[in-house]
């Protein structure tokens, strides 16, 4: 069965994460994935660590399965003329460098549409590729910070904390997968390629949702809750005799279960806790009455009560315990591609199911210019000629 973006060719000019993370999503789905990189040193992860296997960084190696590595200096002139023979044969390019990078190089949209009118032009930036951003680098941690998420995450009483994952990056990695699938299926239509261009604070700003509409609808900003949802009781973290339980009670049936299962079913008829409304108004007398029952009996128990009356509920489990879940192996979310050495690598895989056309997550991480002269081949050079560029370090 063949990978539903079978055909398609990206040239992968980022680097770091969300863009790499991006173009591995395209992997996935059987995208051709061109990474350009420096000569001798390659993207910036490939060093960084520990933890390391082998040579290869962790870090490397999970967003950049399913790629070819071309290295390419692309402040030589030559570097140029190749990575623009690339893009006439191509159907999307997407970068992260800074903007206004790919103009210094000459390679901007205006460019790459004179070269191909039917490529796809994704750029991925901290801000948005405008002027008056240009001058504006930015990592993860600091869009965490500046969109308003950082101070929505975390208890109360402490101080702001960035999510336990990149989600900046990886939220825009997304959006450049979804941009850039929406142009492609665009262009089947009109025949034209297009620009797309993803930021990674538009891309936190839009996870706002109905926290950033309760800003709207009040004027005043919405506080850090801890585990805590603003506007439906219970939905938490509760202490049980020996753990933690998340809960989700999302309407007045799993209420009425709820209590049920608690021994409380006076709760259900009380005028403080009736309709949810009731209960985010009374939120501290009722979550101190719920703390007060759940601490009586272990997580296990209160698991398998919960469960069986339909209530949403789950205990917090490590990385480990949910990597090694056998129902992610079922699913097959977590797969494995030949890793160092020919050794089995286990990744977290496509997420992405079709019941026609297969994922393409078995292609492990490229070794740095793995493929350079294999490319530089499609594209019509020659032995010696490929042999000069090596030798003059354009590859």
């Amino acid at each position: 069965m063949n990978p539903v973006l079978e055909g398609i060719r990206v040239v992968d000019l980022t680097r770091i994460l969300a863009g790499p993370f991006a173009t591995m999503r395209l992997a996935d789905l059987g995208a051709d994935i061109i990474k350009i990189e420096r000569p001798g040193v390659g993207d910036d992860t490939r060093a960084w660590g520990p933890p390391f296997i082998g040579d290869w960084s962790t870090y490397f190696l999970s967003v950049n399965r399913g790629k070819r590595s071309l290295t390419l200096n692309l402040k030589d002139p030559r570097g140029i003329e190749i990575l623009e023979t690339l893009i006439r044969g191509a159907d999307v390019i997407i970068s992260n460098f800074r903007p206004g990078t790919m103009e210094k190089l000459g390679i901007d949209y205006a460019r790459c549409r004179q070269i191909n009118s039917r490529i796809i032009y994704a750029i991925v930036s901290g801000y948005g590729d405008s002027p008056d951003q240009r001058g504006n680098p930015s990592y993860d941690v600091i869009v965490q910070g500046e969109s308003g998420v950082m101070d929505l995450t975390g208890l109360p009483e402490h101080s702001p904390t960035k999510v336990g994952i990149s989600l900046a990056d990886e939220v825009a990695g997304m959006l450049a997968v979804e941009g850039i699938l929406a142009a492609l299926f665009s262009r089947e239509r009109t025949g034209k390629g297009q620009k797309v261009d993803v930021a990674l604070m538009d891309g936190m700003l839009s996870l706002l949702s109905y926290q950033g509409q309760s800003f709207f609808a009040t004027g005043e900003s919405p506080r850090r809750r801890g585990n805590a949802h603003p506007s439906i009781v219970p939905y938490e973290t509760f202490p049980t005799e020996d753990g933690y339980l998340n809960i989700g009670v999302g309407n007045e049936k799993l209420w009425s279960h709820f209590c049920q299962v608690l021994g409380r079913a006076d709760w259900v008829d009380n005028a403080d806790f009736r309709t949810n409304t009731d209960r985010v108004l009374n939120r501290a007398r009722l979550v101190e009455l719920i703390q007060g029952v759940l601490k009586e009996r272990p997580t296990e128990y209160w698991l398998g009560e919960f469960k069986s009356a339909g209530i949403p509920c789950g205990k917090i489990q490590t990385v480990a315990e949910a990597l090694s879940d056998p129902d992610r192996e079922k699913r097959g979310i977590v797969t494995e591609v030949p890793g160092p050495e020919g050794t089995p690598l286990p990744m977290v895989g496509c997420p992405v199911f079709f019941e026609q056309g297969a994922s393409n997550s078995l292609l492990p991480a490229p070794e740095l210019g793995a493929h350079t002269d294999e490319i530089l081949g499609e594209i019509g050079l020659n032995p010696t000629e490929r042999n000069e560029l090596l030798r003059l370090g354009v590859v």
